[in-house]
Order: C-alpha cells, then structure tokens, then sequence
C-alpha cells in the first residue's frame, strides 16, 4: 500500500493571485441608482413651513402640463413619487424628496407646483406665484433650478418670467437646466431646433431633451443631477452657507 505523501514533502510554489473582476464605472451606473433613491420627506403649503436642511436642494419648475411630475417620477423609477393632479393647477404645496444611499440623505429635491393654468382662481395664482419666486431668490440652500418645457410649444411668457427672477442667483452659481419633456413627439430635425432655441433662452444654462416614453435622455439629467451635488470623486457636496442674493427684499411676482 502506498503511502500518501506528507504536505511537507511535496512543497507548493504559491501562483499568482487570482485577478480581481473589473470594476465597475461608478460615473455609468452611481447616477441612475442615486436618483432611485429617493424618498419623500415633507410637504409645506407656505414657505415659512418649509423646513431648510443643511443639504443642497434642486428644484423642479414647469407650467402645467409640461411633465414636470413625469419627470421626477421616471428619473426616481417611482411611478407615484411626485404627485400629479388630474386638475392641472390645483397641486399647490412644495413637497420635498430626499436623495441618499444607504440612508445617508445627501441632497433633496423640490417639487414646485405648476404655473400658468388658467382654471385656477386668480387669487390662489397669484399667491403661489409670490410663494415660487419667494423660494426661488431666498431659499438659501438651492443649488440649482430644472425647468421643464413642452418643446411643441417653448418657453412661454411665465417661463421667460421666471427665468428673470432667478438670473441673479445664475449669474452667481446657481445651477440652471432646461429639460425639453415630450421628446418622442418631435421628428430629429424639430428636436435640433428646439435644443436650438432653448439653448439661446436658457442664456448659460443647459439643455437637455427627455421622454418618459422612450427613455430619452433619463441617464443624462440624472448624471448632470449627480454632477451638481458630488464632488468628481463621488463626495456629496456641501450646502452654501452664505444667504442667498435678495433675501430681505420682495422678489417680482409671475405674472401672467
């Protein structure tokens, strides 16, 4: 019977250590798995409700009817994160949304209700109207603004309004995005002249076209989301600590 060789007497050169997988490109799939993050924090119907984090705040504005709850909701993979109602107009409270993995919130966003349609009591227009454009010059911790257009019809007067109340703060940082929602309704040469013309209006800031339907553009307004709040390493950013350019004055309405 043959004996089996002791370990010792059959020593084993150690080979070359297994390779690791490929790592995974964190700017490709970090940005999209961020934005499903996002859960709902609070709500206000008046400004002074709305309570302020010390975390970088993105909102969201549009017209009515321009996809704006679409939107948030394809970005976050939630089909009933942001809530839009059956009557245009008629959603009319901030509602804020966290952003954070592992539980860790390191950026949030705002949903602001539509402007611009016509059903809503002139009153309640016109105080929600102040209530935006109070926000959007005195909300100390905004990093940056996205505005959701229907290319079919461009940027409209209440549009062009709100982009007026917020130069100031652009011109000082404030990050700014046009999203022309509804893409898919348009041929490849009507979506070169809306990115066209948009570009033109949104004086700096940038442009990009989206479709809930064909998943156009989904992972670029989600990087660009990723990009204003994490450093290139991947770090969230911090909130601006300084007051926000206006604060103490009463900022112009939107007026139709």
């Amino acid at each position: 019977m043959t004996s089996r060789p002791s370990a010792s007497s059959a020593p084993v050169t150690p080979g070359p250590a297994p390779a690791a997988p490929p790592a995974q490109d964190a700017k490709a799939v970090t940005p999209m798995g961020w934005m499903h993050t996002a859960r709902f924090l609070t709500t206000a119907a008046q400004l002074h409700h709305l309570p302020v984090y010390d975390l970088p705040e993105i909102a969201f504005v549009g017209r009515s009817n321009a996809g704006k709850s679409t939107c948030i909701n394809t970005l976050t993979q939630q089909k009933q994160l942001a809530f839009a109602s059956k009557k245009p107009g008629r959603t009319q409270h901030i509602n804020l949304f966290s952003l954070g993995k592992q539980g860790i919130t390191d950026a949030v966003l705002a949903d602001l209700p539509g402007y611009g349609y016509a059903a809503v009591a002139k009153m309640d227009k016109a105080r929600w109207q102040q209530v935006m454009a109070n926000y959007l010059v005195s909300r100390p911790n905004l990093l940056g603004i996205v505005m959701m257009c229907d290319p079919r019809h461009g940027l409209t007067e209440l549009d062009e309004a709100l982009l007026d109340i917020i130069r100031p703060r652009v011109a000082e940082g404030l990050k700014f995005l046009i999203v022309l929602t509804k893409s898919d309704k348009l041929t490849r040469a009507e979506q070169t002249k809306a990115l066209s013309i948009a570009r033109l209006q949104a004086g700096g800031g940038e442009v990009k076209l989206f479709s809930a339907l064909k998943k156009q553009g989904v992972e670029d307004v989600a990087q660009l989301l990723w990009d204003w709040t994490h450093t290139p390493d991947g770090s969230p950013i911090q909130a601006a600590s300084a007051q926000a350019p206006g604060e103490g004055s009463e900022p112009p309405a939107l007026d139709e």
